[in-house]
């Protein structure tokens, strides 16, 4: 069987404990998810998760079956194969020294990251993407010294209804 990235949108009734019974079901099972993105959606009482994780189709669709079974639970649906925008987001901080400082900023100019804090001893960058413009900035940034990050989990939308 096949192996591959899913990414499963669900919504749910926006309760205390509904992430904690949705993490312990799929923990309980032995499936791992890989990130998690939960928010509000325009309606205050109703939540969207994001996660993905990694399976068959099989696995996929029995994640889908355990999570329909919970009481908050309203929808849940495999964007993998819908035609879907996925975007990620990354705060790195940078330590700029003499050897690095134009670098630093000629890779920000270069890449147009939104610098968010710059100080004389360090820069905090934004970077938005798909995971592979993630994946390649942060390589990109690797060698210029990052010394701290926070990645959110991967975020969704169906393009069509």
């Amino acid at each position: 069987m096949e192996k591959k990235a899913h990414v499963i949108s669900i919504l749910v009734h926006n309760k205390p404990d509904v992430l904690a019974r949705i993490a312990g079901t799929l923990g309980g099972k032995g499936y791992n998810i890989d990130s998690l993105c939960v928010n509000t959606t325009t309606q205050n009482d109703i939540s969207k998760i994001v996660m993905t994780t990694a399976g068959s189709q099989a696995t996929v669709t029995r994640i889908e079956n355990q999570l329909q079974r919970l009481v908050d639970v309203i929808s849940v649906n495999d964007l993998t194969n819908v035609e879907s925008i996925y975007r990620e987001m990354v705060l790195v901080r940078l330590n700029l020294t003499a050897q690095n400082s134009e670098p630093v900023k000629k890779a920000i100019d270069m890449n147009k990251w939104k610098v968010i804090v710059s100080g004389d001893k360090y820069v905090i960058v934004e970077i938005t993407g798909d995971k592979t413009q993630i994946d390649f900035s942060l390589a990109r940034l690797e060698p210029l010294g990052i010394t701290d990050i926070t990645r959110t989990g991967l975020i969704a939308l169906k393009l069509e209804d």
